[in-house]
């Protein structure tokens, strides 16, 4: 299927189904839809890193620090990271990834969803799909903080790593 023909559920600022379109459209005029973000790790604690390809329908060519994806219509939040985690890092088998916290996202120009932020250890080997990812690798959080400010991130990734890192220091 077109990604862009996956239906979504659309929902309000309290996070309730109002709608359902494809995401295309949802895409196009702004509505406000489910995300998911997976933290990755190894075995080692390394955290999974990955450059997006050209061909995403959003923030292609960027880096990230989270494999995820939006939550279909009827999907849970928790169904959705499992699947999303999996399907990214080319895995079967990952355990359930656990969740941490949920965030409105809001670029402030038009684009806002609801995002649930998980974690997960993947002791697996990966293989990340071809269409979704570009480059991965297991990278040290010294090296992630260090090219903080040298790759160009996706917004809400780099939105939802810094409220995980806050969300863990207050812990």
């Amino acid at each position: 299927m077109n990604p862009a023909e996956e239906i979504l559920d659309i929902v309000d600022e309290n996070d309730r189904v109002v709608d359902r379109v494809p995401r295309g459209e949802a895409y196009a005029r702004g509505l406000r839809h489910r995300c998911v973000f997976v933290e990755a790790r190894d075995a080692d604690g390394r955290l999974f890193v990955h450059r997006r390809t050209a061909t995403k329908l959003v923030f292609p060519s960027l880096y990230d620090t989270f494999v995820g994806g939006v939550v279909g219509a009827g999907e849970s939040y928790d169904e959705a990271a499992l699947r999303e985690a999996e399907e990214e890092l080319g895995v079967r088998g990952l355990p359930r990834p656990s969740f941490l916290f949920k965030f409105l996202y809001d670029d402030g120009a038009g684009s806002s969803w609801w995002s649930a932020v998980y974690e997960v250890r993947c002791e697996l080997p990966v293989r990340p799909q071809a269409e979704e990812v570009q480059w991965h690798d297991f990278l040290p959080d010294e090296e992630v903080e260090r090219r903080l400010g040298e790759w160009e991130w996706v917004p809400d990734g780099l939105a939802a790593y810094e409220r995980l890192r806050a969300f863990r220091s207050s812990r």
